[in-house]
């Protein structure tokens, strides 16, 4: 186990005091660490965390980014189109889910677990493995390379770092917490409705409180869930479509709410849960606190957005929803879940189980025709 106060000092004393990047529990001891003295700057998404590294070093500042490799699809471009062409280099501290067997973690990790370091390497990035006995070693040869102007990657295996002796932010409180929506969303659903739920707990609570073929549990692709919705509301516009959604997520990839927006998909209705972070990953600080995520929708195109901080305004809205064409937009003020979290949907259904008993569901009659 890395002693998370030793990474912090050794980065500072190699010049790194500052850091970015989206929340993983691997890292919840350095990122609380750094947010104690702030230090730590919370991105959206991992490439805003790099490209925003890139400005600090212009600037004069080091920056380390701080990313799961679920992550790294969403880094490579400024890494590729940026750093390397302008010839600034960064550090970037991945943890590495899926590895060194894939089949111990969770299914949605196992590719690029098994990948990681065949991609950095095509890439030409300089990485390594950080561990305990390898961390002062590591942190100067990874200056070294910083110095000949190569970034350079330190791969931190799963869980391997202790947590920050301090506290992190308390999420929000007061509010419906995730599983008390999530039930109050499958209460409200009609027959047939389809609900795609986003990664995290909200998939584990919509999944414990009523599992059906007509719901999708989206296992990691963090802040796609909304695009994957609408995608299907718009190639089946009879059905009903409820996106159940986390502000984490839906400020990773703000953009799908003008796609929405501009789509106008009349039979989607898009619930985000704004609980002001990342609940899953160590109660890790959104930026939703000083963004209004309904005003945006709003201002994106949506036809109807509004707040709500209880159940039952929740129910009114979903029923309001329900009667007039879409897309709609309900953001609900929720508060920390403190109830045991259920297992993940993935532990007893295979993902993709998960997607064909919703195809076979949408299309019964071609799903019989294949079956025959």
């Amino acid at each position: 186990m890395i002693d998370c106060c030793d990474l912090i000092a050794g980065l500072a004393a190699r010049g790194w005091n500052q850091g970015s990047g989206v929340p993983c529990s691997t890292f919840a001891g350095p990122i609380a660490h750094l947010s104690a003295s702030g230090h730590y700057r919370a991105a959206a998404n991992e490439g805003l965390a790099l490209s925003g590294a890139v400005g600090a070093r212009l600037a004069g500042r080091r920056e380390a980014v701080f990313l799961q490799n679920s992550g790294l699809g969403n880094l490579i471009n400024p890494l590729t189109s940026l750093c390397q062409p302008y010839a600034v280099p960064v550090l970037a501290l991945v943890s590495m889910r899926g590895w060194p067997d894939p089949g111990a973690d969770e299914p949605q990790h196992a590719l690029m677990g098994q990948t990681t370091e065949t991609i950095l390497s095509a890439l030409g990035i300089w990485h390594t493995v950080l561990t305990a006995e390898s961390l002062d070693p590591a942190l100067d040869r990874a200056e070294q390379m910083i110095s000949s102007g190569r970034s350079a990657f330190l791969l931190v295996p799963h869980r391997s770092i202790s947590q920050h002796p301090g506290t992190m932010p308390a999420l929000r409180t007061g509010g419906p917490d995730t599983a008390e929506v999530t039930s109050a969303v499958a209460d409200a659903c009609p027959p047939g409705t389809a609900v795609f739920a986003t990664t995290g707990y909200t998939s584990r609570y919509l999944h414990d409180a009523l599992d059906r073929p007509e719901n999708f549990y989206m296992q990691g692709s963090m802040g796609h869930v909304s695009s994957l919705a609408l995608g299907y509301a718009d190639a089946a516009p009879e059905k009903t479509v409820i996106v159940l959604d986390g502000d984490g997520a839906a400020l990773m990839h703000l953009g799908a709410l003008s796609t929405i927006g501009a789509a106008q998909p009349a039979n989607l209705v898009h619930v985000v849960i704004d609980n002001g972070g990342y609940e899953s990953t160590g109660s890790q600080q959104s930026t939703s606190g000083t963004t209004d995520l309904a005003a945006v929708a709003k201002a994106c195109g949506y036809r109807a957005a509004s707040t709500v901080d209880s159940v039952q305004a929740l129910q009114q809205q979903l029923a309001s929803a329900a009667a007039a064409p879409g897309p709609h937009f309900i953001l609900v003020r929720a508060g920390r879940t403190v109830r045991q979290t259920p297992q993940r949907a993935g532990a007893s259904l295979s993902l993709p189980h998960i997607a064909a008993r919703l195809q076979d569901a949408t299309l019964p009659a071609a799903a019989a025709a294949s079956h025959a």
